[in-house]
């Protein structure tokens, strides 16, 4: 028996739902990058180390392996060798970055996608003329800030791409502020922030009551492990200074 139009005259429509939506995500990836030697005990003990001492940093995080600097010394067998030998340790890696052909072959045949980060083709003629004075207007408008009045739930995350990052409440376990700029919270910061993740060494987090289980600004970070005491509920500002991570309370 032929199949009946759904909307062929005396029959009810139908509401049509869309079987998909695509949507962009940010999300913050681990860069583990691999220096000029080959991976051996002592880089695995020291990985191993570096996993006990801050297992929150890593937790949950997607990792993307570096082979900038060991172009021409790592050939495919040991591209597969890293990538069995992190997922043994639970780290989630799914991208590769800066690979020959040889490291991109083996790492698609372990299911890694190339990454491409920062990188454009250039312009040409009238294209690359509208792009220089589209981003030298956009250098010249205001940092777009960021408010959020309501308390960020575990799991949420938060962005302010192009300026701070203001909360005015608290931030639960699990949930994570990302900003181009400065992070402020008036109320307990018990999650995860990051600032200057665009590169801003000058950008700070500020926080009415610390329990925060990550700091970081430009890639450098501390976790709830090594925090000192004595900061913990406090008014704090997290500053860079001399290449360091500082968590200094705010009197």
């Amino acid at each position: 028996m032929p199949a009946q139009d759904a909307t062929a005259p005396g029959q009810n429509n139908v509401a049509k739902v869309k079987p998909f939506q695509i949507r962009g995500r940010f999300f913050t990836a681990v860069a583990l990058r691999l220096g000029e030697v080959l991976p051996d005990d002592s880089f695995y003990e020291a990985l191993d180390e570096q996993l006990r001492l801050t297992p929150q940093f890593f937790a949950d995080a997607p990792v993307i392996i570096d082979l900038e600097q060991a172009a021409g010394m790592m050939q495919g067998e040991d591209v597969t060798r890293l990538v069995k030998n992190l997922r043994q340790r639970k780290l989630s890696a799914f991208g590769v970055q800066n690979a020959d052909s040889d490291q991109a072959a083996a790492a698609e045949a372990l299911g890694l996608i190339p990454i491409t980060i920062g990188h454009e083709a250039p312009l040409r003629g009238e294209r690359s003329k509208r792009r220089q004075t589209e981003e030298l207007a956009k250098k010249a408008q205001s940092p777009a800030n960021r408010i959020v009045t309501t308390p960020v739930r575990s799991g949420q995350t938060v962005i302010a791409d192009q300026g701070d990052l203001v909360i005015v409440g608290p931030v639960a376990s699990g949930a994570e502020l990302i900003a181009a700029g400065n992070i402020h919270v008036y109320g307990r910061l018990r999650g995860r922030a990051l600032a200057g993740v665009n590169g801003d060494d000058t950008a700070r987090i500020f926080c009415q009551s610390l329990d925060a289980e990550l700091l970081a600004i430009t890639g450098l970070y501390r976790t709830s492990d090594n925090l000192e005491p004595e900061l913990l509920q406090r008014s704090v500002q997290v500053f860079l200074q001399d290449e360091s991570l500082c968590v200094e309370a705010l009197e």
